[in-house]
């Protein structure tokens, strides 16, 4: 069932400069936390309607907001597929706080959950090892943390285009590597974006979109892959019992067919967290939140995220 309120773009400041471009669904009664969604590459959170729509039926107020250099966001220095022209890691992660900080102001004493998808999940990761204390969970879905040798190359690759360039370009090697050779990974693919999901409709609505599925700046490129390798050696920062909930896809090549997630699991327990959820779908492809397992997706993290914040009784009110 979908809802009829909650899903119109709002703004509001950052600190960093940008005009955040956000959407909120607010919980039904009684709320029993927040969930924030962050999102993927060349994409933007008008996407998570239905599963922003889901968690609210659960209890929770959800906000998705659009990363600088993506969606309706605006900053003087992040046109899109830039997150900024220098410190773009630093400037995406303070926006993300930004945001839980507004959240809180309209809910406060609310859990904080942070979810995050693809690129989001990078972010998700990295906002959490810098301020632990600040989340009740984290989600990691279809994120790769380990792309190994391959990563470091793309580094290289990337400083030589810098180089040659600059920083504020497109990329001209990266969409090939990536996006170019998921797509062509799809056996007996219908189109360049069969990677993302099974469902055809989801497929073809991704690639009307004009906000999807541009070409990312050397800089931005660069900042994803400063967040990639920089976490992992940070995990050390959360506590021990910290909620994580982890999804990967056997389908999906951008996480090395889910193998990614799979070493993600095993490093954060390798460092003590003894909290983390993981859920391997065979045959998922990148995007499990538009595939064909997406309710059944969708209850399971609902399901966890309910354990975390538990509803309030009528005497605890």
């Amino acid at each position: 069932m979908s809802l009829d309120f909650g899903w119109e773009m709002r703004t509001f400041p950052s600190p960093t400069g940008a005009t955040i471009a956000y959407r909120h669904v607010p919980a039904t009664e009684p709320a029993r936390g927040i969930v924030l969604i962050s999102h993927g590459l060349a994409e933007h959170s008008r996407r998570y309607r239905p599963f922003a729509e889901a968690m609210a039926q659960a209890g929770f107020h959800v906000y998705a907001w659009d990363h600088r250099g993506h969606g309706e966001t605006t900053a003087p220095d992040a046109p899109l597929g830039r997150f900024a022209l220098k410190g773009g890691v630093r400037l995406v992660l303070d926006d993300l706080m930004a945001v839980r900080k507004l959240a809180l102001a309209d809910h406060p004493g609310l859990p904080v959950i942070l979810f995050g998808h693809s690129m989001g999940g990078l972010i998700a990761l990295n906002a959490a090892v810098d301020h632990s204390r600040e989340f009740a969970g984290v989600a990691v879905w279809n994120s790769n943390f380990n792309p190994g040798i391959a990563g470091r190359a793309a580094q290289f690759l990337l400083l030589a285009e810098r180089a040659l360039k600059g920083s504020d370009t497109p990329s001209g090697m990266l969409p090939r590597l990536t996006f170019g050779a998921w797509g062509d990974s799809i056996p007996g693919h219908r189109t360049a974006f069969d990677w993302l999901s099974h469902d055809s409709a989801e497929v073809d609505a991704y690639i009307a979109d004009p906000l999807c599925g541009f070409d990312a700046s050397v800089s931005l490129w660069l900042d994803l892959f400063d967040m990639t390798f920089r976490a992992p050696k940070l995990v050390d920062r959360l506590p021990k019992d910290m909620p994580i909930h982890l999804l990967g896809g056997g389908e999906d090549p951008a996480t090395d067919k889910g193998r990614a997630i799979l070493w993600l699991s095993g490093h954060l327990r390798k460092n003590g967290l003894d909290n983390v959820m993981t859920r391997f779908w065979p045959n998922a492809r990148h995007e499990t939140l538009n595939d064909t397992m997406r309710a059944e997706a969708t209850a399971e993290f609902s399901d966890w995220a309910a354990r975390i914040a538990p509803a309030k009784t009528a005497a605890a009110e």
